[in-house]
This record gives structure tokens, C-alpha cells and sequence, in this order.
């Protein structure tokens, strides 16, 4: 049977309008204080769909038109060994990475594929313009990888100090270019980049945050979970760079709390970053819905010294209606800080408890739960579900694996024609 798409509307957060999606609609036409917009499905009850693999048998709740080829859904299970040694009764660890004996098969390792399906997904076959994405590093492997496959052209635009993430199982299609900013510049540089490249109209902004598609996609990690477990968990964990995963787990629990059949909606959203960049952790812990400063100065030196590189965002969409503020302040959870040292000791763990290796920033939600525990703010009693957002490079890559090198190398701080008419010539 072919896929037709799925009916949805979009919610203006902030204001309460429910209007069309025009295609690929990022905020609201109509304006007004800035929020995110949220998909409204005709179809309130969670559906998992036997007749699509992979991903897609949650397109009930993805904003698509059509389906593509290669993707695979994350994976829920009980845990025993990292259970027993946190002292926990009911420790469910939703896993995206390549770890096949739990049934993991995502071979870039990332929850980011989740975003990458689900977003190419809401493109439509006939669509013209190359898509423009900006990544800090796997954002950029999942996008490459699920556009190569499906013949989709794409714009990488990704710091040059992080294109060690852009490791491959096999050769990229020629329809993937990817564009670097220079040694020393962060995550926030590449989206300077990016922005430029996109006042082009044959260029289309992914959209990140605000792309309702990449929120719902990585939403199915909390799908995933439910599907498992029967009800809707008492707490969240994950660690964050820009902090869209936890919003999209907070709109899908509110999605499946309407639903009803899942119990109440009381699940508490902990996110996590790496010290010293912590600014979402700052801002909160000064109960500011406005960003603390961070000069770009501090942000560059400050995501140099941490090892979770992912988790270095210093625009993320934390203060708009809709955004991570909300999702913590309406689900009563918190915010940890962790060290470089925690992440290298719970990197051993897993791989001692659960047998796969996990990525620094899968690592920094695990040391965050541990924090928890020993304060208090989660029994050991409750359901808890542990987004282990990357894993099982060593098994993906044991085989070999290519490095891909950047095509082009543009400062942000150059015109957007001199950008456009540059990144022109690679296609």
C-alpha cells in the first residue's frame, strides 16, 4: 500500500492559532511574539503502523509526505546491568546507535537520524531547492548519510574542528557537499554560515528547533518507550545541546497524555550539559527564561574544552513560548551539569553494564541520572526512561569506515554572495 501522507495542521504555541502547513513552514505567517509551531494530528491516538518499516511506523505523528529508504527506529529495553548498579527497579533505556543484539541498527550511530527521515521525509519528491542543514557533528553524519541514500542534494554547513564526526560506512553520492567554517570557529559559526547561503531562494534553511518535522522526529525516542513500556515514564533524561530532543519528548508526552490510554501526563524532563558550557543550565538555575550572556569569545573557548562536543549550542531555542524553558517549567523537571571526567566514567560503565560503547553525550545524560538518584529527585522506585542518544561506533566502524573532508572551507564573516556564489560552484 503507498503511503499518502499524514494530515496534520500547525499550533502557534504562544498564541493558540491553528493554521495550514504551506509545505515547509518554520513559525507562523501571521507573526506575534516569538514561538515555536507544533504539529496537530488528525490522528490523536498513538498508531504504531505494522505497514511501514522502520521510522515510519510512527507516521502517524510525523509531519510527512512520503517515506524513504534505510531508516530504522530506535530501540526501548529494561535495563539489568546499569539497573542493578544505580540501584533501580524500573530503568528503561531507549537506544539509538548500531548496536544489533538489542536491535539498534542505526549505522551513523545517532538519534539524529530520527531528525534526518523525518525531515527529508516532509520534503516533497518534486522539491528543487538543496536543502541546508547546520550540525555540530552528528546532525551532519545522519543528514549526509540519509540524503546521500535518497539521491536528496544537501548543504552541511559544520565547524572545521568537528569534521572527525563526518565518518562514513561508504562513499557519499555527489549530491552531499559539505562546507566548513574555519579552525576556531563553533556551532553557532556554521549557523552564521548557513543563514547566509539560505538568502538565495534555490537554498532552503532545514529550520532546525523550529522545523516541526526534525522535533517529531526525534520525539519517537519517547514513542519508542511507550511502545515498551505501557504508560508514559515519571522522568526524562538527556543531554542537550540545543535542547530540541527534550521539547520533542514533552510534546509527545503531551500527545499521548490526551490520548488517554497511557496514564496522566506527569513526566519530568532532566536535561544535561557538559561544563563549562552550560548556558542553558546557568540561565535556568537563575530561573531566567532570557539566555545568560556568553560572549562568542567564551562560547568558542568554552565548546574547545569540553568533550561532548554536540552539546554546544549558544543560540539554542530555550527562551520562545514553546521552547526548553517551557518544557521544564510545565513538566517540573531540572537541569545538571556534568564534568569531562564524569563522561569518561559512565562511557565505562555502559560499556561494563550493558556491553556497547555510547558517546560522550549519551554518557553525560547517564551521569546526570546518577545525580538525581543520590539527591533525591528521582526515587529508585520510578519508571524511568534514559535517551541514549549515540552508540556502537566501535561495532559500526569495526569493518572500516571513511573520513569525509570538507569540499569547501568559507568564513562566516563573508557576504552571503560571496558565500552563495562559492557553494554555486560545488554543484
Amino acid at each position: 500500500m503507498k503511503f499518502k501522507g499524514t494530515k496534520y495542521q500547525l499550533l502557534n504555541v504562544g498564541s493558540g492559532r491553528i493554521f495550514d502547513d504551506q509545505g515547509w513552514t518554520l513559525t507562523d505567517p501571521e507573526g506575534g511574539a516569538p514561538s515555536l509551531i507544533r504539529a496537530v494530528y488528525e490522528n490523536k491516538q498513538f498508531t504504531v503502523r505494522e505497514d511501514l518499516k522502520g521510522l515510519y511506523k510512527y507516521a502517524d505523528w510525523l509531519p510527512i509526505h512520503r517515506t524513504l529508504r534505510r531508516s530504522h527506529a530506535p530501540v526501548t529495553y529494561k535495563s539489568r546491568g546499569l539497573a542493578e548498579y544505580l540501584g533501580m527497579e524500573n530503568l528503561y533505556i531507549t537506544l539509538s546507535g548500531y548496536v544489533p543484539k538489542r536491535g539498534a541498527r542505526m549505522e551513523t550511530c545517532t538519534f539524529k537520524e530520527t531528525e534526518a527521515f523525518s525531515v527529508c521525509a516532509r520534503m516533497k519528491k518534486n522539491e528543487k531547492r538543496i536543502l541546508v542543514i547546520q550540525s555540530a557533528g552528528n546532525t551532519a553524519r545522519a543528514f549526509a548519510r540519509v540524503c546521500s541514500d535518497n539521491d536528496i542534494p544537501l548543504v552541511v554547513c559544520i565547524p572545521n574542528d568537528n569534521v572527525n564526526d563526518l565518518w562514513f560506512l561508504k562513499k557519499l553520492k555527489p549530491c552531499v557537499k559539505i562546507v566548513a567554517t574555519p579552525h576556531g570557529t563553533d556551532y553557532y559559526d556554521a549557523i552564521s554560515l548557513g543563514e547566509k547561503l539560505c538568502k538565495d531562494p534555490r537554498y532552503m534553511a532545514e529550520g532546525g528547533a523550529k522545523n516541526v518535522a526534525r522535533r517529531d522526529g526525534m520525539g519517537t525516542t519517547l514513542l519508542s518507550a511507550v511502545s515498551v513500556i505501557g504508560k508514559i515514564p515519571d522522568a526524562y533524561f538527556q543531554a542537550i545541546g540545543s535542547g530540541t530532543g527534550a521539547i520533542a519528548a514533552w510534546e509527545n508526552a503531551l500527545r499521548l497524555g490526551e490520548d488517554g490510554r497511557y496514564g496522566e501526563n506527569r513526566m519530568r524532563i532532566y536535561c544535561v550539559q557538559n561544563a563549562p558550557f552550560t548556558i542553558m543550565y546557568d540561565s535556568w538555575k537563575a530561573d531566567s527564561r532570557d539566555l545568560l550572556p556568553l560572549s562568542p569569545e567564551e562560547s568558542r573557548r568554552n565548546s574547545e574544552v569540553i568533550l561532548a562536543k554536540v552539546l554546544s549550542n549558544r543560540k539554542p531555542p530555550y527562551s520562545l513560548a514553546g521552547g526548553l524553558y517551557d518544557a521544564l517549567k510545565q513538566s517540573g523537571g531540572d537541569m545538571y551539569k556534568v564534568t569531562n571526567d564524569e563522561i569518561v566514567y559512565w562511557m565505562l560503565q555502559m560499556f561494563n553494564k550493558e556491553g556497547y560503547d555510547i558517546f560522550p553525550a549519551a554518557s553525560a545524560a547517564v551521569a546526570a541520572l546518577k545525580q538525581a538518584l543520590e539527591e533525591g529527585t528521582v526515587r529508585p522506585d520510578e519508571t524511568v526512561m534514559l535517551n541514549i542518544t549515540g552508540a556502537g561506533m566501535l561495532n559500526a566502524t569495526s569493518k572500516g569506515f571513511e573520513l569525509k573532508t570538507p569540499d569547501l572551507v568559507l568564513s562566516p564573516d563573508l557576504s552571503p554572495e560571496e558565500i552563495i556564489s562559492s557553494v554555486d560552484k560545488l554543484f
